[in-house]
């Protein structure tokens, strides 16, 4: 769990912070850096294809090792592409590429979750959960923190790519010797149709986005967040049809844990609270890597050492500390506990950007920041598994944590835009409101999330 935990936080700095510096470093805007946070987007929409890694099963390894092999095999190849491109003169290609290792890393995310959900019995689902958290934040700091040093002080960033590339390789090798799953019950269905309605459900999805694309959208207006706002809206229709199409053409593996997962009481406030309970998370993070570099005036060597390396110590410790809570707490009163704290941490960050540059001041933002979100962390992988049908583990699971995923991806372009508008302290204030209304609907969903917790115990 430590290893493949690992190897599903790799990839994730790559297309996100390590992304950020590297373009901060070559002088590109902030607003251009801002909309970079979209090649996320696979994250929140990694449900879609989610069914097929179920379903299909590639000829070596089984269905959950012989997909992380592929996705970690392309992954390297991905880095190696990376390290021959320049974001100034190829920021097209650098964005393709992003996207590309983004939906790879989201696909890698689903099969390792459905994996550690079929290998782990119940009994350990907590702690399991909390090692592969372990190694997932580990992954981080050597794709966050110490990419960059590398990047800065020896290798350059094409050399960062490189050695990153030769990792994802040697991971592969981790997962030919994994543990073997025992073979998990799946959904009964013909292949033809599987294929069928996928294909249906994506050309109705793409056909209606490029149709609704055409549209004209000024009455919107001609500004970044009109702009921003059409697009949201024609993905959304484009979602509906998609859906729509699924349904009519049959889609077995797709549409069967919607259908369990929304016969739940209040499933849609469900599913609401975990877009919102870690967005103000998502919005202080969203920019985080570029106001220390460009608004508190750190080098990235510094901003390596202190960010990423006491960033990710503080958020193991956080995760492990809330683990033990979470062993003799309730959970609805740990999300509460651990929800609150998130959203004061990011007070750090607002008096980091009043105050004269301070390195014990940047390092005791960042440690209480981590620490926190290590810690809410904890609760909300908790929250995501209690929510699961164990006959969907594979699909709800991937459902739900892309849902997570929404708040990072689209706070990106609004974060930059803001920024230009308000400023850093402005921006941090904000970001302790937006917590709130997660923090409001959780306490509205106390006594469902409370028989989630009496269902764990029993």
């Amino acid at each position: 769990m430590l290893l493949l935990g690992f190897a599903s936080g790799l990839p994730l700095a790559l297309s996100a912070g390590t992304l950020q510096a590297w373009l901060t470093v070559e002088g590109l805007d902030v607003k251009t850096i801002g909309f970079f946070a979209l090649v996320g987007l696979p994250y929140t929409f990694k449900f879609v294809w989610a069914p097929l890694a179920d379903r299909f099963e590639p000829p070596l390894l089984g269905r959950r090792r012989g997909w992380l092999f592929v996705t970690q095999l392309l992954l390297a190849a991905l880095c190696f592409a990376m390290a021959t491109l320049d974001p100034r003169v190829s920021v097209y290609a650098v964005g393709a590429c992003a996207v590309a290792i983004a939906f790879l890393s989201a696909s890698q995310d689903i099969v390792f979750d459905a994996y550690r959900t079929d290998l782990l019995p119940e009994e350990e689902r907590g702690a399991g959960a909390a090692v592969s958290v372990l190694g997932y934040r580990i992954a981080m700091l050597v794709s966050g923190g110490l990419a960059m040093i590398l990047a800065d002080q020896w290798l350059g960033w094409p050399g960062m790519f490189r050695v990153m590339g030769v990792l994802f390789a040697l991971l592969s090798l981790v997962t030919v010797w994994a543990p073997k799953v025992p073979k998990a019950e799946s959904l009964a269905s013909d292949v033809r149709a599987e294929l069928v309605g996928f294909a249906a459900m994506l050309v109705a999805g793409f056909a209606t986005f490029w149709l609704l694309r055409q549209a004209p959208w000024h009455w919107l207006g001609t500004g970044r967040f009109a702009s921003l706002a059409a697009d949201t809206l024609v993905l959304v229709l484009a979602c509906v049809a998609a859906l729509h199409a699924a349904r009519r053409a049959g889609f077995p593996s797709f549409l069967a844990p919607w259908d369990a997962f929304f016969r739940r009481d209040r499933a849609v406030a469900l599913l609401a609270m975990i877009v919102l309970y870690k967005l103000g998370d998502a919005f202080a993070g969203s920019l985080s890597t570029t106001f220390l570099l460009r608004g508190a005036g750190f080098t990235p060597t510094e901003v390596g050492a202190v960010n990423k390396v006491l960033g990710l110590a503080a958020t193991i410790v956080g995760a492990l500390a809330g683990g033990a809570w979470l062993a003799k707490r309730p959970l609805y009163a740990s999300l509460m506990l651990f929800g609150v704290l998130q959203a004061v941490s990011n007070f750090g960050y607002w008096l980091l950007s009043i105050a004269p540059k301070s390195y014990a001041l940047m390092a005791a933002a960042i440690g209480f920041e981590n620490l926190c979100g290590g810690m809410g962390t904890a609760a909300f992988v908790a929250f995501l598994m209690a929510l699961t049908d164990r006959r969907f583990s594979a699909a709800q699971y991937a459902l739900l944590s892309a849902l997570a995923a929404v708040g990072r991806v689209y706070v990106g372009p609004v974060s930059g835009v803001y920024v230009d508008a308000f400023g850093w302290p402005s921006f941090f204030v904000f970001s302790v409101a937006a917590a709130l209304p997660g923090l409001v609907l959780l306490r509205w969903l106390r006594s469902d999330v409370r028989r989630l917790d009496a269902a764990r115990a029993r």
